[in-house]
């Protein structure tokens, strides 16, 4: 029997997606998958964000799926039921949740960075400072 409430439904989640580190995804960009920062702009304007290129974008968390989903009329140019998505968030919580409901939709690579951006500044990974 699963756990009630939000940790129960993180525990799912979780068990449904692959969870890759900062380093992982650092080297996952190189083979073009792309990681997606869904962090509200005052945590980015706060602590940086991964370097701007093809490798990262920012997507709003409230219109991630449609902007991903290539089905909808809203999506991103790189939209793909086959793209290699790395959910990055704060901390590592709201991406797990994020990564599953996309896979849900039909993304079926898309993943989420373990510890979110704090463990991509702990790794000494490049950030990009407002």
């Amino acid at each position: 029997m699963s756990t009630p409430g939000i940790e129960g439904r993180l525990e799912a989640a979780r068990a449904q997606i692959d969870r890759v580190t900062p380093e992982e995804a650092w080297r996952e960009v190189e083979d073009g998958a792309v990681v997606v920062d869904i962090r509200p702009v005052s945590q980015r304007e706060t602590t940086g964000e991964p370097p701007e290129g093809p490798g990262s974008v920012v997507i709003d968390r409230n219109v991630l799926e449609w902007r991903l989903d290539p089905t909808s009329g809203a999506s991103l140019p790189i939209a793909s039921t086959d793209l290699r998505v790395l959910v990055l968030c704060q901390q590592g919580y709201a991406s797990s949740l994020a990564a599953q409901t996309l896979r849900e939709v039909g993304i079926h690579r898309a993943a989420d960075v373990v510890g979110g951006f704090d463990a991509w500044l702990e790794a000494g990974l490049p950030v990009r400072r407002p």
